[in-house]
């Protein structure tokens, strides 16, 4: 990945950004100084994208696209070795008998199943990603979240997914947030890291607004609807106010920063809309595997289904794909 690179060399970070950060009390001017989200206009902007139609070659390669944007997770108490393997194995050939489909981005498993998920996808070119922190309530202490990400690093991460502390965020400790990103992005070391900031939680657009330029400021690569844990999970309007972030973060800092929706996303068609939003809001550039993701498995079977019918010119049934 390289979402913190930019095309040329990127300026210093400006000084009103640096100023922001300064204490708890300019932190909190700042976020609180953001302009606020028309919820009116943000909906409708969301909704009209779509409305976009995409057909015949643009509607192959987004279906390519958003394969190779995939995350396929498996982030469950009853998760082995097998499973975790059988996984890896869909993540380098997600149809067996397609051989030019594309690998999909990232394998995300909890920090035990690292060293399994590295081993089984050695040479691939497909990530591990590991969730952390106390994922994914986050309801730990800070010494336990930067052991679980320890953890995972050692075990040879390439990203981590961590969970910011929604309640310390709601009560205003918005310092206390943005020191506990920085500890978890110093622990990460080379690996990536991925911000969740569980936008079903934060209640307001103006909420989401202010937890993405904190996850921004505080270093996150990417910033992260949710776990897939809480309802709602990604929304259109909520991805498109955190690709607003990155792209004004990029248009201040030369820095590319990613976004990665995560929960609910489980058609094709749900995933080109994400695609037209990112194309629209935050530009072409960030469509790319380092710079958008989708956290969401289930979309990806109805991705090779979709991506079989555009090839065949048939529609094949799910006997054809392996169905998790």
């Amino acid at each position: 990945m390289t979402a913190t690179t930019s095309t040329s060399a990127a300026p210093a970070t400006p000084a009103p950004l640096v100023d922001a950060t300064r204490d708890d009390a300019s932190l909190r001017r700042f976020l609180l100084g953001l302009p606020g989200v028309d919820q009116v206009g943000v909906e409708q902007r969301a909704a009209g994208l779509g409305t976009r139609s995409i057909k015949k070659d643009a509607k192959r390669w987004a279906i390519d696209t958003a394969i190779s944007m995939v995350d396929l997770t498996t982030l469950e108490g009853a998760d082995t070795r097998g499973k975790v393997r059988a996984l890896a194995a869909k993540a380098v050939r997600p149809d067996p008998e397609r051989q030019d489909t594309p690998r999909v981005a990232a394998v995300c498993v909890y920090p035990d199943m690292v060293a399994t998920a590295v081993e089984a996808l050695k040479g691939s070119g497909v990530h591990v990603a590991s969730v952390a922190t106390g994922f994914p309530a986050g309801r730990t202490s800070l010494e336990i979240k930067l052991a679980d990400t320890k953890i995972a690093v050692d075990a040879g991460a390439h990203e981590v997914d961590m969970v910011i502390d929604r309640g310390a965020f709601l009560e205003g400790r918005y310092m206390a947030v943005f020191e506990e990103i920085q500890a978890v992005k110093a622990a990460c070391g080379d690996a990536h890291l991925k911000v969740i900031l569980e936008t079903g939680e934060l209640a307001t657009y103006d909420n989401v607004r202010r937890a993405s330029w904190l996850a921004l400021l505080a270093g996150g690569d990417f910033i992260k609807t949710s776990t897939g844990k809480v309802s709602p999970a990604a929304t259109l309007p909520v991805t498109h106010i955190m690709l607003q972030a990155v792209h004004d973060w990029h248009g201040q800092t030369g820095e590319l920063r990613g976004v990665k929706p995560a929960g609910g996303i489980r058609t094709t068609k749900d995933a080109i809309k994400y695609l037209v939003a990112v194309h629209e809001v935050a530009g072409e550039q960030w469509l790319t595997p380092d710079l958008f993701r989708f956290g969401a498995s289930s979309l990806l079977n109805d991705l090779l289904l979709q991506r079989r019918t555009q090839v065949d010119g048939h529609y094949s049934g799910p006997d054809y794909v392996t169905v998790d």
